[in-house]
């Protein structure tokens, strides 16, 4: 057994999702992956994968495999670039998960100077709103924004984005405009169920402090649906300044309580604990986190 090449297999179903992605990514019939695969696991003497006659997932033996692995051929490919002097030549498949509204608002309008710098570089967008399992989803780097709770994780802030109260000219003329934080108990309030703990916004003005806890009147589980609930005019909502850049400068939702300010969320790219980012992932965050600081103004932090 070919255990270098084995261990590339494997990784290439985890990150594909299917022995005949793998299969086609590599080239080769897909009898030989699941044979290689085989032998790896009788080499191991451990199940790396419980396999269904439609999917598969990852045993426990098989998670903490796969991160090693995929350190290992990491380390190989970047050996492999230094030894050919290709070391700026980035190749092979970036996988990035992010929030679907951050992704198609921020990086997606902008990804052609990012692909035409790297022509050889394929990547997969994972996008979602829930905290997915980097290892599991076989995520190079991933995108997130609000507070990092998790300190397991590596991180990297490449980006602030303001918190704004909005709404649509159509709600507003309909049902008017608070003037203090305290009028949006009297208002229909959309909040999004991906913030925990209760619906309590803390507004401040110069030195002085309102903390507002809501009722709220809708309440979704997706970023996108609270930007399309707002903009169909059903109520007030919080968004960060990035979710509707267009829709602000469009005048298709406006800002409300101007004078007054909430806390700012991070945007933060993360990578999976204990193993070195690869190249193209660095490079895609020094990427993002270029233009983050051309919007902002500043130098992206660290953490």
């Amino acid at each position: 057994m070919d255990q270098l090449l084995a261990m590339r297999q494997f990784v290439s179903v985890v990150d594909t999702g299917s022995f005949s992605a793998a299969a086609k990514l590599l080239d080769v019939g897909q009898p030989a992956v699941s044979k290689a695969i085989a032998a790896l696991e009788d080499h191991l003497g451990v199940k790396l994968l419980v396999r269904t006659t439609r999917s598969h997932s990852l045993t426990h033996a098989g998670a903490r495999f796969y991160e090693r692995a995929r350190r290992v051929l990491d380390e190989v490919d970047e050996a492999e670039r230094a030894a050919r002097d290709e070391s700026t030549a980035l190749t092979g498949r970036l996988r990035i998960s992010a929030p679907p509204v951050y992704a198609s608002s921020q990086i997606i309008p902008r990804l052609a100077e990012f692909t035409d710098a790297h022509p050889k570089l394929s990547i997969d967008f994972v996008l979602d709103d829930r905290l997915i399992n980097l290892v599991e989803e076989g995520v190079d780097v991933g995108i997130r924004a609000g507070e990092m709770k998790d300190s397991s994780l590596v991180a990297r802030r490449i980006d602030t984005s303001h918190r704004l109260v909005v709404g649509s000219p159509a709600y507003i003329q309909k049902h008017g405009e608070p003037r203090k934080p305290a009028d949006l108990a009297g208002f229909r309030v959309i909040t999004y169920t991906g913030f925990q703990g209760p619906t309590q916004w803390s507004f401040r003005r110069g030195k002085k402090t309102s903390t507002v806890l809501l009722n709220s009147g809708i309440r979704v589980s997706a970023a996108e649906a609270l930007r399309a609930a707002i903009m169909a005019g059903l109520g007030y909502g919080v968004v960060s300044s990035r979710m509707m850049e267009a829709e602000l400068a469009s005048g298709q939702v406006r800002q409300v309580l101007k004078g007054w300010t909430l806390p700012p969320t991070g945007v933060w790219a993360i990578y999976p604990a204990g193993r070195r980012p690869p190249a193209k992932a660095t490079a895609f965050v020094d990427w993002v986190a270029g233009f983050g600081d051309r919007q902002t103004g500043g130098p992206s932090g660290r953490r």
